[in-house]
């Protein structure tokens, strides 16, 4: 595509904002070289590497990419194995930084990213061995640190000697009155002392400079000469020595120069994809379809150029039924900008830019983009004359192809109107005729009426508000404008009978058709409103719809979490029912007899465990008899719990539980297995108010068996915490001694026990434990 043409759609100004977002010489020198292209393949694919590359901005936050001059050159001298300059050192290290930050950007957290860019970033190469090497032996681009040999190290803590030492000769000098000031300075690369021009005969030493006023002569004394010699003679060592060190570390780059080269390139590829992004993410842009028939749309579309708080979006389709658009309305009505805006946007999306436009916009593969623009509103150059703006026209008529797009702004003007009109007709049937998608802007109402009865050819024009006097900017699609004259001199303030006049010069066939246009234009205008109305409605109508359904949603999961509540809390009447019956129970034990009491209690623990006041709409996973062993945790549907086992079942399958700090006994068919964080969300047990009257610090259960003893043990060990005793004892005799046993093992999780042991001789040995409380 000419150049020309692009600069007249302002192509470039766009170019050159984008190039500000480049921090690679290397990509602005491919932004200055960039053109459209006609690849649909390519121009699709650079589309999807800038918005892989946005998405990466919004997650992730900016590109870690340094400033990079061009290190072409730098390149260049490796090949040749030349050592480099420490700033040279410093820039091409500086690419294996950037080549490092950027991998560890791109293949960090690497969510929902797509290959476009994947390449790029996989083929970077990295070196930290060789960075670090550089860090460490260069300080910025004057100073190479001094470690960076110890050969260097050496000569430079002499020279700090010597510097010292000329400093410590010299100090008796400094208080003299023969100085102009009390320092020391250099010249020449030797230690000396600003003396007074007349006092220059008082100290013997070589004068190595005067001062711009000839006041002052600078004077290497003789004291220091020696010293001074020593010096410039370590400062030679120390050149031929940082000479050396560049040449290794130089050497370092020798055996990977084609790497570096072609990192070089990569990095300045990324650099312009997500300079591109950057412009795409901070002006709203999308990624336009690049469609294959021959169509233009373009929804909410926004010259780039015209800042954001005036420019007003256009919507524009063309290429479906008709290929000539004609778009006319009053002078500085935006019809030139919506031309531009056209072209701009279509040779940005060609160029693999994303568009200031809404999504679904979509835009053809054009092979080339003619333009004549005269710019009458002073937007690029001056008006072009007639025969100039013909020869544009001519050169356009030849070398346009039925794939071309062409923009051509007041057809025909500059010239006597009936045969302007008449060529500018010609022009546009000649373009129609070899399927050129076209678009000109006209205030020839021959050709808007051209346009009303040709097939193929389309009206379109900008709204003008006739209460302001000002244009909206606004594209009406299907719709000739009006030059609205009369009308503005009205509201201007010429007079009725100028303006009369005026009418009876009209003919009757063009006041009709003025009329008629006036007609269709309002209707036009009009039906926008009312579409626009309807469009709001409908947007509202989806905002409704959208939060019944979710408030309906919010209603059907709350449903089932208020169903679930319910059901907990019926499990935790039960649950404290339990204890309650529990409690009484354990209660009635300090005055009751044991036995018969614990009978009772298995009865209420297998009525309560049989109510099923609800109903169960949960699976559970079943368990087998083999699976009922002590220590193992299981999960009882009717409490809505895990429990604990604490007995292998007996001959009619029912074994001991605790749940919480229940303990009941329950049947294989009343748990399921264990689930996993189960009590972690239970709703917190009703803790007992239960205070007794009398606290025991002995338990006697000679007689019963584990089952039996273990509620009692529980209830005697509360009341004992309740009642802050230290120590308590559990008689249980010694038998076989399957039921001390069977305590102790409880008392190794009871959260009450601190510790136990069995008696001693005197407390009754092994019949007896000792419980240490918490």
């Amino acid at each position: 595509m000419k150049n020309i043409y692009l600069e007249k759609i302002e192509y470039y100004k766009i170019l050159n904002i984008i190039s500000n977002y480049c921090k690679t010489e290397k990509a602005k020198k491919d932004f200055s070289n960039l053109k459209p292209m006609n690849n649909s393949k390519n121009i699709q694919k650079a589309l999807d590497e800038v918005t892989e590359a946005t998405s990466l901005l919004f997650r992730k936050g900016d590109l870690p990419i340094l400033e990079l001059k061009n290190i072409e050159e730098i390149i260049l001298n490796l090949k040749n194995q030349n050592f480099l300059s420490i700033s040279s050192l410093l820039d091409i290290t500086k690419l294996l930084t950037t080549s490092r930050l950027l991998k560890e950007y791109y293949f960090e957290n690497p969510l929902n990213q797509t290959d476009s860019l994947t390449n790029y970033f996989d083929h970077l190469y990295t070196n930290i061995g060789i960075e670090d090497k550089i860090k460490k032996a260069i300080i910025d681009e004057n100073t190479i640190d001094d470690k960076a040999s110890p050969e260097l190290n050496t000569i430079r803590q002499k020279q700090r000697n010597i510097q010292k030492d000329v400093s410590s000769k010299l100090q008796s000098l400094l208080s003299s009155k023969y100085l102009q000031e009390p320092i020391v300075t250099i010249r020449s690369g030797r230690f000396v002392v600003p003396v007074k021009i007349e006092y220059m005969q008082e100290i013997k030493g070589l004068v190595h400079d005067t001062s711009s006023s000839g006041s002052t002569v600078f004077i290497e004394p003789m004291s220091v000469f020696e010293l001074n010699n020593t010096l410039a003679d370590l400062k030679n060592k120390e050149q031929i020595e940082i000479e050396k060190i560049l040449q290794k570390l130089s050497s370092l780059f020798f055996e990977i120069t084609n790497e570096l080269e072609n990192t070089y390139n990569l990095v300045g590829i990324i650099d312009f994809i997500f300079a591109k992004a950057k412009y795409s993410k901070e002006n709203d842009c999308v990624s336009p379809t690049i469609n294959n028939k021959k169509q233009i749309n373009l929804i909410g579309a926004k010259h780039p150029l015209i800042s954001k708080n005036e420019v007003v979006p256009i919507s524009l389709e063309i290429g479906s039924s008709y290929s000539t658009l004609l778009i006319t309305g009053p002078n500085t009505g935006g019809k030139t900008v919506t031309l531009k805006t056209v072209g701009l946007l279509t040779a940005m999306a060609l160029s693999g830019i994303h568009i200031p436009a809404k999504e679904k916009s979509s835009i053809y593969c054009f092979d080339n983009i003619f333009v004549d623009i005269g710019d009458e509103q002073n937007i690029l150059e001056n008006l072009s004359t007639f025969s100039s703006h013909m020869k544009n026209i001519i050169n356009i008529l030849n070398n346009s192809t039925s794939e071309s797009l062409v923009l051509i702004d007041e057809l025909g003007s500059g010239t006597d109107p009936v045969e302007g009109s008449s060529l500018a007709i010609s022009i546009l049937e000649e373009l129609k005729l070899q399927n050129t998608i076209t678009l000109s802007t006209t205030h020839y109402q021959e050709l808007k009426e051209y346009a009303l009865i040709t097939e193929g050819v389309q009206n379109a024009s900008c709204e003008f508000d006739l209460e302001t006097l000002s244009p909206t900017y606004r594209l009406l699609m299907g719709v000739p404008g009006k030059s609205n004259a009369f009308a503005i001199s009205k509201k201007l303030g010429l007079s009725d009978h100028v303006l009369k006049r005026a009418e009876s010069k009209i003919t009757e066939n063009t006041a009709k058709i003025e009329d008629l246009l006036k007609e269709v234009y309002d209707q036009k205008v009009l039906l926008e409103k009312q579409n626009e109305e309807i469009s709001a409605n409908n947007k509202q109508i989806k905002q409704y719809k959208e939060k019944l359904e979710k408030e309906y949603s919010n209603f059907e999961t709350n449903k089932k979490e208020y169903i679930q509540k319910a059901k907990q809390e019926a499990r935790q009447i039960l649950f404290d029912a339990k204890e309650e019956a529990n409690e009484i129970i354990k209660e009635m034990t300090l005055s009751s007899n044991a036995k018969e009491l614990n009978k009772s209690k298995k009865k209420i623990d297998e009525k309560i465990a049989n109510i099923d006041s609800f109903s169960e709409e949960e699976k559970y996973d079943e368990i087998k008899i083999e699976d009922i062993i002590p220590e193992t945790e299981v999960f009882v549907p009717k409490f809505s719990k895990n429990g604990k086992i604490l007995s292998y079942p007996n001959r009619n399958g029912k074994f001991s539980i605790q749940i919480g700090s229940l303990k009941t006994t329950l049947s294989i068919s009343q748990v399921t297995k264990a689930r996993k964080n189960q009590n972690k969300k239970e709703i917190p047990t009703k803790k007992s108010t239960f205070s007794p009257k009398k606290v025991d610090t002995e338990l006697n259960i000679i007689g019963l068996n584990i089952e039996e003893s273990l509620p009692l043990v529980d209830k005697f060990l509360d009341n004992a915490s309740l009642a802050h005793l230290e120590t308590v004892r559990i008689v249980h005799g010694k038998g076989s001694g399957a039921l001390g046993k069977g305590i102790q093992n409880y008392l190794k999780t009871h959260p009450h026990s601190k510790d136990f042991r069995y008696g001693t001789f005197g407390e009754g040995e092994m019949g007896v434990t000792i419980v240490t409380l918490k």
